[in-house]
């Protein structure tokens, strides 16, 4: 059972939603306090397992057909345990959002409770929001950029337009980082009778919606001025291991696992760059 909690919570990806609400929160407050560690932990463990395990326990059926599930990819939850998933997702959340309620003000609370329903909202019926094409990419990034948001408002930092140009990138980031891992499961999931973005434009119109939403958000970038702009290069090699599946089958779709892997990886790197160019803006707006 711990095991399949391990991998439901998507370990790979504990980092991508917490290093959204530090940094921005720290660039907000420019201080290490209680409700930083506390919105840190939240977004790093639990608020990952309540998203991805709600999503493993609502696609047994069609994961089922999934080759990727069962490993770091996702848990393969047997139906004895999607209660006790489904259990303890919400019991670990629930201490952390009654103590960010509590440090937060009402315009922090709202973008919370956007967050945690688009958590539940995007594999939970009645709304599985992951069965509406586009809607699903933009929930999907939804679950990334809202916790950068709720770092700047919980950290009473300004909305600008260099805040809101930022956050437009990193959803535009997220909906094609959303559907660019779609084209990998058209098949299963047409098997599954599951509707997504890519089994409704197909692998190869899919991924090229992923390439010009990656390059979207790399234009938006650049005009945010140094030191932000040099994050635009960081579209590069998301560009480049999607491109070689721009012209895949639905049938062969498959193959774009390859370059899903190397997405993985890339998130690493990329997130090295980001934190080294903010580390250069704090020192420049000290």
């Amino acid at each position: 059972m711990i095991r399949e909690l391990f991998l439901s919570s998507r370990p790979l990806s504990w980092i991508n939603t917490a290093f959204p609400f530090a940094a921005a929160y720290l660039l907000a407050t420019r201080e290490v306090d209680v409700a930083l560690v506390v919105g840190t932990l939240f977004f790093l463990v639990p608020y990952n397992l309540a998203m991805y395990g709600v999503n493993d326990v609502f696609d047994y059926a069609s994961d089922l057909a999934n080759p990727r599930k069962g490993g770091v990819e996702g848990a393969l939850l047997e139906p004895a345990h999607h209660r006790t998933v489904l259990l303890t997702a919400a019991l670990s959340c629930l201490p952390f959002v009654v103590a960010l309620v509590i440090f937060g003000s009402p315009a922090s609370w709202a973008v919370l409770a956007v967050s945690l329903f688009a958590v539940v909202a995007y594999s939970a019926p009645p709304f599985r929001f992951k069965e509406v094409p586009f809607l699903d990419s933009l929930t999907s990034s939804i679950h990334f950029t809202s916790p950068a948001l709720y770092g700047l408002v919980l950290g009473g930092g300004d909305l600008d337009r260099g805040a809101l140009t930022v956050l437009a990138a990193f959803l535009l980031w997220g909906m094609a980082s959303h559907a660019f891992g779609a084209v990998q499961d058209v098949v299963p999931d047409r098997e599954g009778g599951i509707a997504s973005i890519a089994t409704v434009l197909g692998a190869a119109r899919t991924t090229w919606f992923a390439l010009a939403a990656w390059f979207a958000a790399g234009v938006l970038m650049l005009t945010t001025g140094s030191p932000g702009a040099w994050a635009a290069l960081l579209a590069l090699p998301y560009l480049w291991a999607a491109a070689p599946f721009a012209r895949v089958s639905d049938a062969d779709s498959a193959r774009a696992n390859r370059g899903w892997r190397h997405f993985l990886w890339i998130n690493y790197a990329a997130g090295f760059v980001v934190t080294m160019i903010l580390i250069v803006f704090a020192m420049q707006t000290a």
